[in-house]
């Protein structure tokens, strides 16, 4: 059964359940402009998408929207998912990074595609010292 003006489900227990997050799962379109944080607590940016691999399921990579004002000269710069951590308090991701390794991190422009070289997933995860995924 559902309740769409609380947007919850009863489960067969009779609980609430939101539905479109749970305790582990969490729709994409919730995680899209989230904010993100560094250790510090300084607001980097907001989760612009995320990208999921298409033959495991897994989520590679938030997109962080950084820089620029009102969108004008926002970057892209993808962040492996396994390096962020959810931060109740904050009602954000954290990440490890301060402002100045985020600039000089892989980036993309709004009317950019990277994606399609496999040389720049390599980039990215060599940047953040994590394995490539093989996007």
């Amino acid at each position: 059964m559902s309740d769409a003006t609380t947007n919850t489900t009863t489960t067969a227990a009779g609980a609430g359940v939101n539905a479109d997050e749970t305790d582990r799962l969490i729709a994409s379109d919730k995680v899209e402009g989230t904010a993100v944080y560094n250790r510090a607590g300084e607001r980097l940016g907001s989760v612009h998408n995320v990208m999921i691999d298409k033959y495991s399921g897994q989520v590679s990579y938030a997109v962080l929207g950084f820089g620029g004002f009102l969108g004008i000269g926002e970057r892209h710069h993808p962040l492996p998912w396994r390096a962020l951590t959810y931060d109740t308090g904050l009602g954000g991701y954290v990440v490890d990074l301060d402002r100045e390794r985020l600039e000089g991190a892989p980036s993309y422009g709004r009317d950019e595609a990277p994606w399609g070289d496999p040389a720049y997933g390599r980039g990215v995860s060599d940047y953040y010292g994590v394995p490539y995924g093989g996007i």
